[in-house]
């Protein structure tokens, strides 16, 4: 597809996209206004300095970066599909819904931890990731809140591994297995950043809380621990798990950096 045809393509289903969006945000708001109300972990009123710009990133992240992605997916499994046995072809198509669905799960998750975790340790790759590092209160629509960049290189990360194995379908399509991966995947992310006190016990070593993904946020102490989006044993296998009982970060954000406007803040990394 050239790039004209894509940006035709991408324009004309542009208003049913910000509809599903507008559909997506108001059930989010219905599902984390009142859990960030009555189990508050830090009590903040619904309107904040900061809620204008977040909700900017949950629009353009949304709707730009998923249509960037679609390339360089695409391209990945065209790419396999010419190399790949035909038997191996038969065999991923040829799974169940569970065992196919859990199997894509865990390798996204696995990619997703190591390209989070490339975002920390390639100072390159830092001054796109901080700005999501940036925010000093946590709720649910920070999950949004990133540079287009970032999000393209995590999500490839967790993408591209199922592109290659055949286990998502060609990417225009996304196919109903990356549908529900990034589905699953986005309404978690919600979830471990919402401003809720609740802790969930020895369940939180089996899946990420936001018990476990607020250290993440803690001021500059514990940044670099708790990559996982999902799941926290990949945080335990390879040495990053921070899990202290009935203990929550004091402070959030960056000592070294401020929060920035959203339209500063997609400049900003490109600044030497």
């Amino acid at each position: 597809m050239s790039a004209s045809a894509f940006l035709a393509q991408f324009l004309q289903g542009l208003p049913l996209e910000v509809l599903r969006l507008c559909v997506w945000l108001a059930l989010l708001t219905a599902l984390f206004a009142p859990l960030e109300r009555l189990a508050a972990l830090r009590p903040r009123k619904l309107w904040r300095r900061e809620a204008l710009a977040d909700l900017g990133y949950y629009f353009f992240n949304s709707l730009v970066t998923a249509a960037i992605i679609s390339l360089p997916i695409a391209v990945l499994a065209q790419a396999a599909r010419a190399v790949e046995p035909a038997a191996w072809r038969e065999l991923v198509q040829g799974l169940p819904l569970a065992p196919r669905m859990a199997a894509a799960l865990m390798i996204g998750e696995l990619g997703f931890y190591w390209g989070h975790r490339l975002t920390h340790a390639v100072p390159w790759l830092w001054r796109f990731h901080a700005t999501h590092h940036e925010a000093e209160h946590l709720d649910f629509l920070v999950n949004t809140r990133a540079h287009p960049v970032d999000m393209v290189f995590t999500r490839l990360c967790g993408l591209g591994p199922l592109a290659v194995l055949g286990l998502t379908g060609s990417a225009a399509e996304a196919g109903w297995t990356g549908a529900m991966v990034m589905a699953v995947g986005t309404l978690w992310g919600f979830f471990i950043h919402a401003n809720i006190r609740w802790r969930f016990g020895p369940l939180e070593w089996l899946i990420a809380t936001p018990g476990f993904h607020h250290w993440h946020h803690s001021r500059d102490e514990h940044l670099d621990r708790n990559f996982a989006s999902m799941l926290p044993v990949l945080d335990a296998v390879f040495g990053t798990l921070h899990l202290p009982k009935q203990q929550w970060p004091s402070a959030y954000g960056l000592a070294s950096r401020k929060p920035e406007a959203a339209v500063s803040a997609l400049v900003e990394p490109q600044r030497p």
